[in-house]
């Protein structure tokens, strides 16, 4: 050894020489230096080499022909080299000698035999690390199978199972025998959690090798080997969490309520990718290939980033897909879960290889933004072209009132979020609103507007302000009670109300108040019998107008309880005291008022019976 070593040195000697000496002459005195240097750099050993240059390609050779030996008997094993720890080991230290060697030697590739003798070597490399890849997968796939499934279904990495259809089928399949080749991430709950993927040992192992391959220059066959069987793995995984490989149009082509569903499965899948597996495929990456953080960053990438698309591509059919009003709520769903994992999204793929990945998910994000924006536009246009054809009967409430209160009553459960969504629209709000307020009253303005054309349907002028009356109210009572109102605020409840009074008395007036007329009592008449026949007249009329409103208005609708009591007080108190005082002063007519009760019909507690029988008309649909 101590003879291959001299040799070795001589022979560097002799090309850094010949490799700085620009002629005969400097080459010369460069080695003189050397010889003055050290006593075995003498002009004789020196010239011995120069004069038969085969010496150190002599050294070379031997010591390619002893690692060749040992290469090629770990190549044609038909056993699993890493089954055995010391033929594991001692494959890697050849490795590490040829790799020496390669490095020590490539100075003097130029020299014909050197580099001939180091192509030989670079072949040998090939050999090595071809089995090498071999082992790697083996060794992966082996590691992975190790933290599979034992017979009773339990997990070694984990205590939890993630849930998913297909459960029971699984463990049916695996007690059965069948082949499962892949093993899969097991459920849970709790997503506070790192999988450790792999056996400590495995990975250790792993290590070892990616680190020859990538010093050999073979880091990419070894990235592509890895994020192959990690790959599978983690898309089986997905697969497992009920997620189905869907293209955007098979997504838009999907029945609303199994896209529903779809969306809470893609949710369960995106929380536990973000927040476990993805994760704990970084850190598997970071410590196979330690000391390596390209390899590390591009291996993680080529792993995760199908999983990844898929997620995204499924957001971002959401965000393209149909804008009807029914689609909110679950595109809400998506938005939130997107924007709650934004921060995974940044600090997972926080590499230059994963930049497009991130960037990709930022934009879904804010196009699921401009989808819900667009939903509320849609509903705009909804209010807008519904029809005004036939009335609902007794002046009830619209179901289109019911709809977009109970709507917006809905949305603004999830106020947080739409303030966010409204605030990056660039819009610019008013100085005591936000843009989600703004929002929220022009759809309001626009709903009233709709009743107001709608009410027009409506012949009786009374029964056309028991319509708004009825329609102001459900909507005033749907803003007071939930976060509509503390949107829209107490001024606009306060106006509404206001309204809700007016219609009051406009359907008072167009319908009470003519009967007000009938008992005023005109003085003017001639005569205590000129007055009585006036008064008989009046009474008459009185009784046949009375008759007719109550039937009439006994079958309109008033929901709301205590509106309907309002009315029937209000209007009580508005009759009673008059009628009260007309058939008083009739019955003390001299003569006609003796024979009163010939014309009066109703007593004063009949009135006010018959005006608690107001406004029982079928209340369907207040909800």
């Amino acid at each position: 050894m101590a003879e291959n070593g001299e040799e070795k040195l001589l022979a560097a000697a002799r090309h850094i020489a010949k490799t700085l000496g620009h002629n005969e002459s400097m080459a010369d005195d460069i080695l003189q230096i050397f010889s003055n240097f050290d006593g075995r750099f003498s002009r004789e050993k020196l010239a011995e080499g120069q004069e038969d240059g085969s010496a150190g390609v002599a050294v070379l050779d031997r010591a390619l022909n002893s690692i060749d030996g040992q290469i090629s008997r770990f190549v044609a094993a038909d056993q699993p080299i890493w089954a055995d720890p010391a033929d594991s080991a001692a494959f890697l230290d050849t490795i590490d000698e040829l790799v020496g060697i390669i490095r020590e030697w490539s100075p003097m590739a130029s020299e014909k035999p050197i580099g001939v003798c180091l192509t030989r070597a670079d072949d040998m490399m090939q050999q090595a690390m071809f089995r090498i890849e071999e082992e790697f997968r083996s060794l992966m796939e082996r590691g992975a199978e190790s933290f599979g499934l034992n017979p009773q279904g339990d997990a070694s990495a984990m205590n939890h199972r993630f849930d998913s259809d297909e459960e029971d089928d699984y463990d049916r399949d695996f007690q059965n025998g069948d082949e499962i080749q892949i093993p899969v991430a097991q459920p849970l709950t709790d997503y506070d959690l790192i999988i450790d993927a792999l056996p400590s040992a495995t990975i250790n192992d792993l290590h070892e090798m990616a680190k020859r391959m990538v010093g050999a220059g073979f880091g990419k066959a070894c990235s592509h080997v890895y994020s192959a069987c990690r790959r599978e793995f983690l898309e089986e995984s997905m697969s497992r969490l009920g997620l189905q490989k869907l293209s955007i149009e098979e997504v838009h082509k999907m029945p609303w309520q199994e896209l529903e569903d779809e969306i809470d499965r893609w949710i369960k899948a995106a929380n536990v990718a973000l927040r476990i597996l993805f994760p704990s495929e970084r850190r598997l990456c970071d410590r196979v290939f330690f000391g390596f953080s390209s390899a590390a960053d591009l291996s993680f990438m080529e792993v995760c980033r199908g999983s990844t698309i898929q997620l995204l591509n499924f957001a971002d059919a959401i965000a393209i897909g149909s804008r009807s009003p029914e689609r909110l709520f679950k595109v809400l769903d998506v938005f939130e879960i997107m924007r709650d994992l934004m921060p995974e999204f940044e600090s997972v793929f926080s590499d230059q290889f994963c930049l497009v990945l991130r960037n990709e998910a930022v934009t879904i994000w804010k196009r699921l933004g401009e989808a819900i924006r667009g939903i509320f536009m849609e509903l705009e246009n909804l209010i807008r072209r519904d029809p005004a054809k036939a009335a609902v009967p007794g002046g009830g409430l619209h179901p289109i009132t019911r709809y977009v209160m109970n709507y917006l009553r809905a949305a603004c459960r999830s106020r947080q979020t739409l303030e966010q969504v409204f605030e990056e629209s660039n819009g610019v709000p008013s100085k005591d609103s936000t843009l989600l307020t703004v929002q929220m009253s022009w759809i309001m303005e626009l709903l009233e507007s709709n009743l107001e054309v709608k009410s027009k349907v409506y012949k009786d002028q009374a029964l056309c302000s028991v319509f708004l009356m009825n329609n102001g109210r459900y909507i005033v009572q749907k803003v007071k009670d939930g976060d509509l109102g503390l949107l829209l605020g107490e001024d606009w409840i306060r106006k509404h109300n206001a309204k809700v009074r007016q219609y009051h008395m406009s359907y008072q007036r167009s319908s009470w108040n003519k009967m007000l007329g009938l008992l005023k009592v005109d003085n003017s008449a001639a005569g205590m019998n000129g007055l009585g026949k006036a008064m008989k007249d009046k009474l008459k009329q009185f009784n046949i107008q009375f008759d007719e409103i109550c039937k009439t208005h006994s079958t309109w609708v008033v929901f709301d309880e205590q509106l309907r009591e309002e009315l029937k007080i209000s209007l009580a108190r508005l009759l009673l005291p008059a009628y009260g005082n007309f058939i008083g002063r009739f019955q003390n007519l001299g003569d006609i008022g003796k024979n009163a009760d010939r014309y009066i019909k109703y007593g004063v507690e009949d009135i006010e019976a018959r005006i608690n029988e107001l406004f029982k008309g079928t209340t369907t649909g207040r909800k």
